[in-house]
């Protein structure tokens, strides 16, 4: 397989609607109809309840990380073709052309993905994220504040130069898929994990 052909294929494994398909097994229809109007695990959540978020968690971490995987397996082993694949998988959540390239922010495809690629810089990050997340109960400066940490983590830990690049892109993908969220914590109107609609 041809390395573009690798990255494309990652493309698609991240662009399976996980969560759209939960919303419907969980007679939702539309997860993008309720909430923030994305598909990710936080609006599952607050739509459907605790197992399809977490069904959809896990099915977006496994995703990300199986697009890595197979991309980097199909193109030899090719580090570049790996940290492209990150990237493609997250864009493929993000901008999912089953969805009319709609979808979510990318922060579980991420996760996976980049367990893959760079494990040891992005379980910090995932501490950072719960530290976080259980301290002051914004799922969207959790997830902003990891992004970063990935970057930072690559370079200190000195995996290949294509691989931090590719943390940084993803960083800066998931920095502008919060971009509403990042206004309301400004504004002070975010909502809080567990907080009702107001």
């Amino acid at each position: 397989m041809t390395p573009l052909a690798a990255v494309a294929l990652a493309y698609l494994v991240g662009a399976i609607p996980v969560g759209y398909l939960v919303g419907r097994a969980f007679g939702a229809g539309d997860i993008r109809r309720h909430g923030s109007g994305t598909i990710g695990a936080t609006n599952v959540l607050r739509t459907l309840g605790r197992l399809p978020a977490i069904l959809t968690l896990a099915g977006d971490v496994t995703k990300g990380a199986a697009a890595v995987a197979l991309a980097t397996a199909w193109s030899g082993g090719n580090p570049r073709v790996a940290a492209a694949s990150a990237v493609a998988a997250i864009a493929g959540n993000c901008w999912s052309i089953f969805l009319g390239f709609r979808g979510g922010k990318g922060v579980a495809t991420g996760l996976g993905a980049f367990l893959w690629l760079v494990p040891w810089a992005t379980l910090p990050a995932a501490l950072v994220w719960v530290g976080i997340a259980v301290t002051f109960r914004y799922v969207s400066l959790a997830s902003v504040m990891a992004a970063a940490c990935v970057p930072l983590g690559a370079l200190a830990l000195r995996y290949p130069g294509s691989s931090a690049v590719a943390c940084l892109v993803a960083a800066g993908i998931v920095v502008v898929r919060h971009r509403d969220n990042i206004a309301r914590l400004t504004a002070g109107t975010e909502r809080r994990l567990g907080q009702a609609s107001r």
